[in-house]
């Protein structure tokens, strides 16, 4: 079987994957597969290591954006505390 069979066959695969632990992983193994197949034959090596690495990626970018999220939250609450605040006047 050829590289190129063999990376096609590891991608499909891949894509396949359902969840969300693959997130990252089809998009990376198809990179590095085709930066490792260019590199001196290495598809499936570089299939794997694309996966990691993707994965990885999707998995900071999704924690970043809950961190915004919860940011944005509090800073949302925090401002209808100071004008509920501001509307009321001591006795």
């Amino acid at each position: 079987m050829s590289t190129k069979m063999k990376l096609a066959a590891v991608s499909a695969a891949l894509m396949l994957a359902a969840g969300a632990a693959n997130a990252g992983c089809a998009k990376g193994a198809v990179a590095g597969g085709v930066v490792g197949h260019v590199a001196g034959k290495h598809g499936i090596a570089g299939a794997a290591i694309g996966c990691a690495i993707g994965h990885h990626s999707a998995k900071k970018k999704e924690k970043q954006q809950q961190q915004q999220q919860a940011a944005a939250a509090a800073a949302a609450q925090n401002n209808a505390a100071q004008a509920n605040n501001a509307g009321k006047t001591r006795k």
